[in-house]
């Protein structure tokens, strides 16, 4: 069954070249022209999102997280900004990706094709387990020792990344290409403080157990 995406753009003539292209990739395809009538149409066969910041009423910011709440699948955000503040905004709020205008069709569809490779990969596995802690990826959810704490998006993936691979050094720059993917934000002080977050909330599920442990010079992995 070919993957369902959802063109939410404002920009008839914008909206009207994303179907053309990703018809011809054999995509299907749902289209709407405002935040609102995008939440309207987004449902259990949608795939995949491509969302314009700036549309009429509401903004793309204001209804990404509303858009992942309802059903939750890749979001690639388009937009005339280059700043890159703005970015990593979009990626805190809930984005998966983010494309800047005008961009090339090959870029847009390698990077449609990536995310929903990612997204059915997920699928596959949505539960991930190490010791006690559990890992929901279907609703980003965490248990440690039977306690629900909340992890940000950076902080979810990452510590999957780690619980995934229980046996092996996660290295730097593995962490960043898998965490961080396309961002250039990304650097040895933000990966510092996001295992810092991580740590700290699983102590307070579980003060007396150490989760993960730092190999100095190299990266990461979980303490056996």
């Amino acid at each position: 069954m070919n993957n369902t995406i959802l063109i939410i753009e404002d920009d008839n003539d914008i909206n009207r070249m994303l179907q053309i292209l990703l018809k011809q990739h054999s995509y299907n395809v749902v289209s709407a022209y405002s935040g609102t009538e995008g939440l309207l149409v987004h449902d259990n066969e949608i795939n995949l999102i491509l969302l314009d910041l700036m549309l009429p009423g509401r903004s793309g910011e204001d209804i990404i997280r509303e858009l992942k709440e309802k059903h939750n699948v890749p979001i690639i955000v388009m937009s005339a900004v280059h700043d890159v503040g703005k970015k990593v905004d979009m990626l805190h709020l809930g984005a998966d990706d983010y494309v800047t205008k005008p961009f090339h069709n090959e870029e847009l569809l390698a990077r449609i094709s990536a995310r929903l490779r990612n997204s059915n990969e997920y699928k596959v596995s949505e539960k991930v387990v190490y010791k006690d802690i559990e890992l929901d990826k279907s609703n980003f959810s965490v248990k440690c020792n039977g306690k629900e704490t909340e992890l940000s998006r950076h902080e979810f993936t990452l510590l999957c990344l780690l619980m995934e691979n229980p046996n092996r050094v996660c290295t730097k720059s593995m962490i960043y290409d898998n965490v961080w993917d396309y961002e250039n934000s990304a650097d040895d002080n933000t990966l510092n403080v996001h295992i810092s977050k991580i740590r700290r909330k699983l102590k307070e599920c579980s003060p007396d157990t150490e989760y993960i442990e730092t190999v100095w010079g190299i990266g990461y992995r979980m303490k056996k």
